[in-house]
């Protein structure tokens, strides 16, 4: 069974009462989803307790999972409206920004050279950089390798906007790193 079968058979059990099956969807998809939350937030803590609401409302909402769909779509999704609300909330109350996020790993590689860290703030800096809008799918297709018919699922825009925000990111990103893509 891939992946996504596995997915749907445990929302499927999740549906009919078996608490278990959250355990395992929460086991597989945390790591990614807190990784993903962190690429659009100032903390780990925020990323852990934006992660902690999105399986609350998987179970919550579960009887509205349709089982045609992506579980990872879903889920996505879920976390991208709770990003939102955490944005506007934000606004409001303005913090200081994104300056260093780690990658949430596994496992961490101890032979990791500083120009590699280097880049990787240079990128995270970058990103930052771009409109919510098209940080949202630039995030989505290239670190949660979500398709643009998924993408727009998840953001409620057509496949083609999709593509037409990740061109704009990427121009965008392409100018704001010039200096690490000449060297």
């Amino acid at each position: 069974m891939n992946e996504a079968d596995v997915d749907a058979a445990d929302m499927l059990a999740l549906q009919r009462g078996e608490a278990a099956a959250l355990d395992r969807l929460m086991g597989r998809w945390q790591t990614r989803l807190r990784s993903y939350l962190l690429r659009h937030l100032s903390t780990q803590a925020d990323a852990l307790d934006l992660a902690q609401e999105t399986f609350v409302r998987i179970f919550r909402y579960r009887d509205r999972f349709e089982i045609h769909r992506r579980f990872s779509t879903w889920m996505f999704q879920i976390a991208l409206n709770l990003l939102r609300d955490h944005g506007r909330y934000h606004q409001r109350r303005p913090a200081a920004p994104l300056s260093e996020a780690a990658e949430i790993r596994d496992e961490v590689d101890p032979s990791q050279v500083a120009s590699d860290r280097e880049v990787a703030t240079a990128v995270r800096e970058a990103i930052n950089t771009l409109p919510a809008h098209l940080r949202e799918v630039i995030v989505l297709f290239e670190y949660e390798h979500l398709s643009h018919a998924e993408i727009a699922e998840v953001v409620g825009a057509s496949p083609k906007a999709v593509e037409t925000r990740l061109y704009r990111a990427r121009e965008h990103l392409r100018t704001e790193l010039t200096r690490w893509l000449r060297s």
